[in-house]
């Protein structure tokens, strides 16, 4: 396809930041521009078995300690997160399962919760309410220090870097360049790469063997450093 064409598809306002990262070469703005979009594809791809695997350690460590309905369970009246410090947990919980209504069941409560839903399950509020026990599912976990850390606080925020990359995603919004500017880089998604990686491993997952087949960000990558 001629850029002009691939412009007018895409909009030239959308375009122009590939272009100057490129330093005008339309050829090359329309290959970052679908090196962007694969590695875009490529890192929701391992965010989304990121999400599966994180919501299934949640799901099976309070099954064990609060009972196969835990969720529904806590967001009851006089539920362990049915309470004002839990701001809208609670709610979320309720209007999920009122939705469901008939075809309520556990497994089709915990999939019909979002990843900002998870995260918030190491906030401050919701993490003391059920226990303060939920960092059980990172086995490998390094250990706090005086200096780093390691507690739900730390967890709650790395998770909220995968959030924020997530929506961008979903949003179409571009991961291959400089935080705000026209400069080709791939330090953010790189960055985030490694972050998904480290929080498998602190979960004892061998993700290497979980994306097999599936992980191409390395490749992909390099592809635009080198472009």
């Amino acid at each position: 396809m001629r850029y002009k064409d691939f412009e007018a598809i895409m909009s030239k306002d959308r375009l122009g930041r590939y272009l100057a990262a490129v330093g005008g070469i339309t050829r090359k703005a329309m290959k970052l521009y679908r090196l962007n979009l694969q590695a875009s594809q490529g890192m929701f791809t391992i965010i989304s078995c990121f999400e599966v695997a994180l919501r299934n350690a949640i799901d099976k460590h309070y099954k064990v300690v609060r009972g196969n309905d835990w969720l529904k369970d806590a967001a009851w009246t006089g539920g362990a997160l049915n309470i004002p410090r839990c701001g809208k947990t609670p709610f979320i919980i309720n209007n999920a399962v009122s939705d469901l209504g008939l075809h309520y069941s556990h497994p089709k409560l915990i999939a019909k919760m979002d990843f900002g839903f998870w995260r918030y399950m190491f906030a401050r509020h919701q993490y003391t309410a059920l226990g303060r026990t939920l960092l059980a599912i990172f086995p490998a976990k390094p250990r706090s220090t005086p200096v780093h850390h390691y507690d739900n606080t730390f967890v709650f925020g790395e998770l909220e870097k995968i959030n924020g990359i997530r929506n961008r995603i979903a949003h179409h919004e571009p991961i291959c360049f400089s935080d705000g500017l026209s400069v080709r880089s791939t330090t953010y998604a790189r960055q985030h790469y490694r972050l998904i990686l480290n929080l498998f491993n602190w979960m004892s997952i061998n993700e290497s063997a979980l994306l097999y087949g599936l992980d191409h960000m390395n490749v992909i990558l390099d592809k635009i450093d080198d472009l």
